[in-house]
């Protein structure tokens, strides 16, 4: 067990036995009536005679017969009491008063100094006896119990009295704050807490000791000498005192609130009647259901304790004796918050069974859904703060439990200690690098054996500088996991290889050989022809790590699946205002609806890329998905483009060399087909060597300078996903009337080299009319033909030119490369 944690107790302070709470207090007032009623009747009817009887002279002889012998029980300062009280009845009531004004001032300061002795310890005395209004049983232990003087006292003796009596109360309440709070439910920071109580209040009691040994051997002890020395006491134990009040009522209100709120209904009873839903088993079932699903209240453990600890000390900065209590009940209370920060940052571990530290755990995200997960949330979820924040302030965490009060602070664990407040991201961090290591199988070795060695407490700047230390010895362990011995720079490199096209000669090499089965639909290509294909691509070329590319084949099309997307959150990566319209968007799913043809494998053909953990932190699915996105923009450039280059390849052939004097209308049909073709090529060709030479290029140079810098785990993954993002930017992927206007450039020029076939034909036909010398009829079809393919390149090049420039000028200045290189292919129009 634990060694702040004590044996269990049985029992609780309260308990109603199943009663509602109504019911209870009912209950409980009516049987405090009755017992202030028959103690009021035994006052009015008890002999006069009796109670003098039972005086301080009398209680001198004992009627106990077993223990006349034991001199040692006899001596005893609490025993001589009971066995008086348990022998002759109280002297209650008037009788009292009566004793006292028949008393000299110096014999009633002996009396009230042996009461006092015994109010000290929380015992009732003779002349100093409970309030009134006091019941053991319905008030509050926590409270303390409060005690009066007898009235007819003397004044000066009074005024003395009344100052000391308040630790009767004290003392009653502390040990009821530590007997309660000594139980698991409270965590290790509440044992280690009455722990340090416990021990003051071991001082507390040699101190009475010591007092009642002058009472009993000095003849010169008084009343003034008892309150000289337990004046500072009274100070201290006010202090406890007032801090396990707070305690103590932000658990009662928590409390109270859930428990009203958990009140049966009547209504609500009288309509599950109706429903059939009255039956004694339905009910526990719901019953359960119901606790299972409500938030049942957090106790005051924790951070939120040290907090309170810390924020009294605070306020009382002034006192230098509430500064030393309070600062030795912090030291003692965060001795076991500090050993688990400690285990965490330095091996990584979680040891928190109460759930009082600061950081959380999802069990039920493990490494295994790095496999299928797009947003990180191994991650980002797995080891979280419990109040919810993160480094980025824009984003928070689910699942924060609310405050106790609007605007106050948080319960239990999810209270971070004020001085621990600016760290907290830094032990969190040295926690999860530690804890990858370890998922790795990796045994994590700790770095600061001399730290861990000496004890760390919460005001201690060693422990500052112990957390510094562990974050950056986390960092550069996990760091030279990744870049060494997993070898990441390798892995990126490759990504780039494949991904971007940084030696394309297998994917020419790919389409060649799969040419045919990439004219079928995307639903009937076969995967496993595909992946031989490319295991046979990829077979001469000196690529690392070809053993983890696998073709994957997407469901929708890049350009359409890019459109729902922006339209959904208006941009990827950031550009606010630049959704599709509304009736862009109708028009655009209408036109799609009217021509909806199956999607060809070309167009759904993308790569896809197999890492393992911890790899698999950097290169994760939502890093993967930016790499295909990129893949498949240049895959269709690539494809446009030999398309193309295979339609100039079929214009060299006879049709359309031949001269032909007598048909001048066929030959600048021809010559316009040409010219059509070279501006397309020319214009696939520029946004092909814009987006690898001005944007893939410079950006990774830029993030290997970066890699080679990096000093943080968050830095590396933050570069490399802001490096994707920057891509996809400047790349034209997150801009929607520029995503518009090229998906139709594109589409204009794929479709147009898919006519070449149809072109050649029309040429040989023409020809052939002019050899016959009967006329060419079909000239004006082909004027008509060739003119829409011109009419839209024309149209759509315009606006996408318009739309680059705009965008240039205004967000994104990387683009003002491609307003050049696209102004040159105006001119030649």
């Amino acid at each position: 067990m634990d060694p702040y944690t004590p044996r269990t107790r049985p029992g609780g302070r309260k308990k109603n036995l199943g009663l509602s709470a109504k019911e209870y207090t009912k209950i409980t007032g009516t049987i405090a009536s009755v017992r202030r009623n028959r103690q009021l009747s035994d006052d009015i009817y008890e002999d006069p005679d009796v109670r003098m009887h039972s005086s301080r002279e009398s209680r001198g002889k004992s009627h106990e017969p077993s223990f006349i012998a034991e001199t040692s029980f006899v001596r005893a300062p609490l025993n001589s009491r009971v066995g008086a009280s348990a022998s002759i009845p109280k002297t209650k009531g008037k009788a009292k008063e009566d004793v006292l004004d028949n008393l000299p001032v110096d014999i009633q300061e002996a009396l009230i100094l042996e009461d006092l002795l015994y109010v000290l310890m929380g015992i009732e005395g003779t002349y100093i006896s409970h309030h009134p209004e006091y019941s053991p049983e319905d008030d509050d232990p926590l409270k303390g119990i409060r005690f009066v003087v007898s009235s007819p006292l003397d004044s000066s003796l009074r005024d003395l009295t009344e100052r000391i009596v308040p630790l009767g109360t004290y003392y009653t309440a502390i040990s009821s704050f530590v007997e309660s709070r000594s139980h698991l439910d409270f965590g290790l920071v509440n044992h280690a807490l009455c722990a340090a109580i416990r021990d003051m209040l071991k001082d507390y009691q040699t101190l009475l000791s010591q007092l009642e040994h002058a009472f009993n051997t000095s003849p010169q002890f008084s009343l003034q000498k008892l309150w000289f020395y337990v004046h500072p006491t009274v100070h201290t134990l006010s202090l406890i005192y007032q801090l396990i009040l707070e305690l103590a009522t932000t658990d009662d209100d928590d409390a109270s609130s859930s428990s009203s709120s958990s009140e049966s209904d009547p209504e609500q009873a009288a309509r599950d009647e109706a429903l059939g839903l009255g039956g004694a088993k339905l009910k526990a079932v719901l019953s359960d259901m119901k606790k299972s699903t409500s938030d049942a209240p957090i106790n005051v453990k924790g951070g939120e304790v040290l907090t309170v600890i810390y924020e009294r000390m605070q306020t009382m900065s002034g006192d230098p004796t509430a500064v030393k209590v309070y600062g030795t009940l912090l030291t003692a209370a965060g001795v076991p918050y500090v050993e688990m920060l400690r285990v965490w940052t330095t091996t990584g571990r979680l040891e928190d069974p109460y759930e009082e530290l600061c950081v959380k755990e999802s069990k039920f995200i493990s490494k295994g859904i790095l496999e299928v997960d797009y947003t990180d949330e191994y991650w980002e979820r797995r080891y979280t703060l419990r109040d919810g924040s993160t480094l980025s302030s824009k984003r928070q965490h689910t699942g924060v439990p609310p405050p106790r009060t609007v605007g106050g602070r948080l319960p239990g664990g999810a209270c971070i200690p004020p001085l621990l407040e600016g760290w907290k991201h830094k032990f969190l961090l040295a926690g999860k690098y530690l804890n990858v290591i370890r998922e790795c199988g990796i045994e994590v070795q700790a770095d600061q054996k001399d730290l861990t060695k000496k004890s760390l407490s919460m005001e201690d700047e060693k422990l500052y500088k112990f957390i510094e230390d562990a974050y950056t010895h986390a960092n550069r362990t996990l760091l030279r996991l990744l870049l060494q011995d997993q070898q990441l720079i390798p892995r990126l490199r490759s990504l780039k290889r494949y991904f971007f096209l940084a030696s394309s000669s297998f994917l020419t090499h790919l389409l060649d050989l799969a040419h045919t089965e990439l004219k079928k639909p995307a639903k009937g290509v076969s995967i496993v022809k595909l992946q031989s294909l490319l295991d046979l691509a990829l077979t001469g070329e000196d690529a690392a790590f070809r053993e983890d590319v696998r073709v994957s084949i997407a469901s929708s099309g890049l350009y359409d699946w890019l459109l729902k997307v922006i339209s959904v959150s208006g941009v990827i990566g950031g550009e606010e205002g630049e959704g599709v319209p509304d009736e862009e968007a109708k028009k655009d799913r209408d036109r799609e609806k009217d021509d909806k043809k199956p999607m060809l494998a070309i167009d759904a053909l993308t790569l896809d890329y197999n890492v393992k953990f911890p790899l698999s932190l950097v290169i994760s699915r939502k890093t993967i998905l930016r790499y295909q996105l990129l893949f498949r923009f240049l895959l269709h450039l690539k494809h446009v483009e030999q398309s193309l280059a295979s339609m100039w390849i079929e214009q060299k052939t006879t049709p359309w060399r031949r001269p032909v004097h007598n048909h001048p209308e066929f030959e600048q049909w021809r010559l316009r087909v040409a010219l059509l073709r070279a501006r397309m090529l020319a214009f696939v060709q520029q946004i092909l060597a814009f987006t690898t030479f001005e944007v893939l290029e410079p950006n990774w140079r830029a993030l290997e300078a970066k890699l080679a810098k990096v000093t943080t785990v968050d830095q590396l993954l933050r570069d490399h996903v802001d490096f994707l993002d920057t891509c996809l930017k400047e790349c034209m992927l997150t801009s929607a009337k520029l995503l518009r206007a090229y998906s139709r450039m594109i589409v204009t020029c794929s479709t147009f080299a898919l006519y070449t076939s149809s072109f050649t034909k029309s040429a040989n036909q023409a020809l052939a009319a002019a050899e016959s010398g009967d006329g060419d009829q079909a000239m004006n079809k082909r004027w008509e033909f060739l003119k829409k393919f011109e009419s839209n390149f024309n149209h759509w090049f315009k606006f996408h030119l318009d739309c680059v420039q705009y965008y240039a000028s205004s967000e994104n200045v990387s683009l003002l490369p491609l307003v050049v290189r696209l102004s040159s292919i105006k001119a030649m129009s």
